[in-house]
């Protein structure tokens, strides 16, 4: 490096030293011009102190140029160019220059075939094993670890189908102490008197269609399930006397249900229990459409059939698959199932009732339910469109019906809010004024006619097309739903609310019941009944 002065004086170059250029090897860094007039001894000192100051930078930043062979920068420019970067830290490391291209080869292949041949590893040690033996270049390892997620994801997915398949199963199926139960009580039926002692006895007939009481309606053929809905109510009420139990149940489950109420007592509510039989109003010509339902081989077909025939597995999510499964339950082509609408005929002397599903638990006084005013409705309900999850609280009818079906599109909203079956307060005096049955038969037709096109889950669509107009939404810490479907289900809700309602395929009685939410249901077991003990039904 070189610091020249002009002969007149007038000017100052610092040139730095090069290669045989056409410069003479010099390469002019920079040039300070003085003025032509004169220079002071003190301007003169100020500009040495600056060059003294500047020279040193100088000299390593022409250092870094010249060893990194870039010594041919003819400017000031240039060297900025260069070295800039690496004075504010952004020099750009291998490492980073490798994840870029890597990505870029990730990308290229996402869409391309994986080469036939090309052997996928089953486990991340096999992919390490293979990188080592056959020294894979990196598009060969983006298309193996492509290969592994896409077979990881089906084998997730094929298992995730398998699991809801075997829980649907589960839902489905009777468990052995349940089926013990039944027959041990109906073989008690048949030899034990008092196991067929009149329900309830002569002198309270007249209480069963006494309107200052308050009655509730039950449709079951789990004798278990029957017991706790019925216990649960009673220890809820201050005032147990005053409650009448009308439970209804299928002719093969009669006679146990019969013997379990006849030597467990209701006392001091009333109880009687009833069969499909007993009841003379349900002809053929009453119920024709259920009649067809329950007899015509296509429908029992699709609802016992192989679940898989047909089912297009590798297009639809476990979400859909599960919900699919859960519409074809047995129950839902059940007389048992359907028998709410058939109310006002069953129960001619009767003004109000609350009808309770099997799978409930209440847990609170419901004599206030008989003070709502329903406003001339029907049946005063909890709507389930009004909450934050997606499985039971964000219902409307699009999530029910088949809206891509002509009929539906016409006569149907489908935002319309749902309502939950499962505890109902009914006014039958204001729904004999009503053709709310008949409705409800003429959709059933329609739908069997469409070959189940127009909805597929069970018996709530076609009541919630009858049910229009009809009515009267409830305070929703009347009725808690989804402890059936959802674990999360926050446990202080579960405490605070008046009916819990164990909705979906997770019964508190099954094995497959949410841990945490069984317990609720299984304080009102008797587990010291020798029939619960002989059948190894235990409290878990």
């Amino acid at each position: 490096m070189q610091l020249h002065f002009s002969p007149s004086m007038r000017s100052i170059t610092i040139s730095s030293g090069g290669g045989g250029g056409s410069n003479g090897g010099f390469i002019d860094l920079m040039k300070i011009k003085v003025a032509a007039r004169h220079i002071s001894y003190r301007t003169f000192f100020h500009t040495i102190l600056i060059l003294a100051f500047l020279l040193p930078f100088v000299f390593i930043l022409t250092a870094v140029v010249t060893l990194e062979g870039v010594n041919n920068c003819s400017s000031l420019d240039c060297l900025g160019r260069r070295i800039g970067p690496r004075l504010l830290g952004r020099g750009v490391d291998s490492g980073e220059r490798l994840v870029r291209e890597f990505r870029k080869i990730i990308d290229e292949v996402k869409d391309e075939e994986i080469p036939d041949g090309l052997k996928i590893p089953d486990s991340y040690s096999q992919l390490v094993s293979d990188m080592n033996t056959y020294r894979y270049d990196a598009r060969t390892f983006a298309f193996l670890l492509r290969g592994m997620m896409e077979k990881f994801e089906r084998d997730i997915r094929e298992s995730k189908l398998a699991e809801l398949m075997n829980k649907h199963f589960a839902a489905c199926a009777i468990p052995k102490g349940l089926h013990c139960l039944s027959l041990r009580l109906t073989d008690e039926y048949s030899s034990n008197a008092h196991a067929r002692k009149q329900l309830p006895s002569p002198e309270l007939l007249p209480i069963l269609s006494n309107n200052s009481y308050h009655h509730f309606v039950l449709s079951t053929d789990n004798i278990l399930a029957a017991s706790v809905v019925v216990s649960s109510t009673i220890s809820a009420s201050p005032n147990p006397e005053k409650l009448v139990f009308h439970v209804i149940t299928d002719k093969k489950t009669y006679a146990g249900m019969h013997s379990w109420f006849a030597l467990n007592p209701a006392s001091p509510s009333i109880l009687e229990v009833k069969g499909l039989h007993q009841f003379d109003w349900l002809t053929r010509e009453n119920v024709p459409v259920l009649e067809a339902v329950e007899s015509h081989f296509g429908i029992r077909n699709y609802y016992h059939g192989n679940h898989l025939a047909g089912a297009n597995l590798s297009d639809v999510t476990p979400r859909v698959f599960a919900s699919k499964l859960q519409s074809r339950s047995p129950k839902y082509i059940s007389l048992l199932n359907h028998i709410r609408i058939y109310l006002p005929e069953l129960f001619p002397n009767l003004d109000k009732i609350v009808f309770l599903d099997d799978d409930v638990v209440v847990q609170r006084d419901l004599s206030p339910l008989w003070d709502i005013d329903l406003g001339g409705k029907v049946n005063g309900a909890v709507e389930t469109c009004k909450g934050e999850d997606d499985w039971v609280m964000s219902k409307r009818f699009h999530n029910y019906f088949n809206f891509s079906h002509p009929l539906i599109a016409k006569n149907l909203d489908p935002d319309e809010c749902a309502w939950a079956y499962g505890m109902n307060v009914f006014d039958l005096r204001a729904w004999r004024n009503t053709n709310i049955r008949e409705t409800y038969h003429t959709w059933v037709k329609e739908n069997l006619k469409s070959n189940l096109t127009m909805w597929k889950l069970g018996t709530l669509p076609p009541a919630l097309i009858a049910f229009k107009g009809h009515v009267h939404p409830i305070d929703p810490s009347w009725h808690l739903l989804g402890l059936g479907y959802q674990s999360k289900t926050s446990i202080e809700d579960v405490s605070k609310a008046a009916v819990i309602h164990y909705n979906g395929q997770s019964k508190p009685w099954l094995e497959i019941g949410f841990e945490h939410l069984r317990p609720f249901w299984t304080k009102h077991v008797n587990y010291t009944n020798d029939f619960v003990r002989n059948c190894h039904i235990l409290d878990s």
